[in-house]
């Protein structure tokens, strides 16, 4: 169990250390990382996306925790407990070591031309990162059958109940601009209660 604790907190780590934008764009690094080694399904990844979205706090922290205490699930309840903590641990930890580094040395290294030119190369990179997430939960909660990683594509299970969602949400984003995420995260949940039981 140790062993994979430490594995689990090495794993989130490197994740954490590079990470560029913010949580979404950890996303393809966790698919590599814990869907590739078979931690986790991309169907349960999918679904960590949208409980980390709803629940309080950043997404890269909701995400590093549920996913902990899944993959130690079959060690007992402390271990699962363990399994949060060291994923948790391991994914916030890099940021503080390198805003210490970086409060340490003080403005001159985020006004240094390297440092400038670094980050113009990472924005493009990370823009790419989150449109591919986009894209892959789009069609995922459209498709739910059709696997990128496996070039699956199976239009079998169409689901157009996530589609008029999808639609409706947009829609209300583009014209209402002045509306806040929490009020479309609310007014997606009531759709998809709404939508849900009354379709077939």
């Amino acid at each position: 169990m140790i062993i994979e604790l430490l594995q689990l907190f090495w794993i989130f780590f490197k994740i954490g250390l590079f990470t560029f934008g913010g949580g979404y764009a950890m996303i393809p690094l966790i698919q590599y990382e814990l869907v590739g080694r078979g931690y986790i399904s991309i169907e349960l990844l999918y679904d960590f996306i949208g409980i980390s979205e709803s629940t309080p706090g950043p997404i890269a922290i909701n995400m590093a925790t549920f996913i902990g205490n899944d993959a130690m699930r079959e060690y007992g309840f402390i271990a699962r407990i363990l399994g949060s903590m060291a994923t948790t641990i391991g994914v916030a930890l890099p940021s503080f070591i390198i805003i210490l580094l970086i409060a340490s040395l003080g403005s001159k290294f985020l006004q240094s031309k390297f440092v400038e030119e670094a980050f113009k190369g990472l924005k493009p990179a990370v823009i790419g990162l989150i449109f591919s997430v986009s894209i892959g939960l789009i069609v995922h909660a459209v498709f739910p059958n059709i696997r990128f990683d496996q070039l699956i594509f199976d239009f079998a299970g169409f689901n157009y109940k996530s589609l008029i969602i999808l639609v409706i949400v947009v829609i209300t984003g583009v014209f209402y601009k002045k509306l806040s995420p929490i009020k479309i995260i609310l007014l997606s949940s009531i759709l998809g209660m709404i939508i849900y039981s009354i379709l077939p």
